[in-house]
């Protein structure tokens, strides 16, 4: 890929995540506009109100994407609650004639898979809440450990949750014209059902597993990165 190239990659965080959340992958990917992005109430938008409602969330992607966008080849990653909402961005940007070339969703099997246990996160108790979040992994031991910390965090999150868990399946019968390409870590909770996600679009799917958990990405930043770069390679040879 030449210097001059201009692709972009948009990259959408996971539930308590922002801008930096990418920050270990983005030295494995050269000369592509690296982008992430970041819902109000964290980062640099720490002063704006939480969302709850996943719809909120959608359209504020969607237009950070619009008014970010060069004209050139471009992709959508997201991982976690960033797939999912990753999906309907994607929908949203194909209706207005400027599809992204790929759509690439981690750490999640798709809208519609039941959560596995018996609780809705954003309901639980302070307490449950932490226990189920240091299960979950990815949240650093000196955030659990520290209450003044976890205390900042813990509503971002909780807020996060709540936009997925209200209202778990608004995607049903979404379909993108755009591939879309799964991973997710082979400890993961419904990585099993990862195909689920070759039901949202009517161009190519590809999946593949791979070893660790929920946060299995940061072991595998340049999987992640040869992909990327591998979709943008091919636009140069159409």
């Amino acid at each position: 890929m030449n210097n001059q190239t201009k692709y972009q990659l948009f990259l959408l965080h996971f539930a308590g995540g922002n801008q930096y959340s990418f920050e270990f992958l983005k030295k494995e990917i050269t000369n592509v506009n690296f982008i992430p992005l970041e819902l109000p109430g964290r980062g640099k938008r720490h002063r704006e109100e939480l969302f709850k409602d996943k719809n909120q969330a959608i359209e504020d992607y969607f237009n950070q994407i619009k008014s970010l966008r060069n004209g050139e080849p471009y992709i959508i990653y997201g991982h976690s609650m960033g797939a999912t909402l990753g999906l309907s961005v994607a929908a949203k940007l194909e209706a207005i004639d400027d599809s992204p070339e790929l759509l690439v969703v981690t750490g999640n099997a798709g809208p519609g898979v039941k959560n596995r246990k018996d609780f809705l996160y954003h309901e639980l108790d302070d307490q449950r809440f932490k226990e189920e979040l240091i299960e979950l992994g990815g949240i650093p031991a000196e955030v659990t450990d520290n209450d003044e910390l976890f205390n900042y965090f813990s509503p971002i999150i909780r807020a996060d949750f709540e936009c997925l868990e209200k209202d778990p399946f608004s995607e049903e019968g979404l379909k993108l014209k755009t591939p879309v390409y799964a991973l997710m870590g082979s400890d993961e909770e419904n990585s099993d059902v990862i195909e689920n996600w070759k039901n949202f679009t009517v161009n190519s799917f590809t999946h593949e597993i791979l070893d660790g958990n929920h946060f299995f990405i940061h072991n595998h930043a340049e999987k992640l990165a040869n992909i990327f770069t591998n979709q943008f390679y091919k636009q140069l040879t159409y």
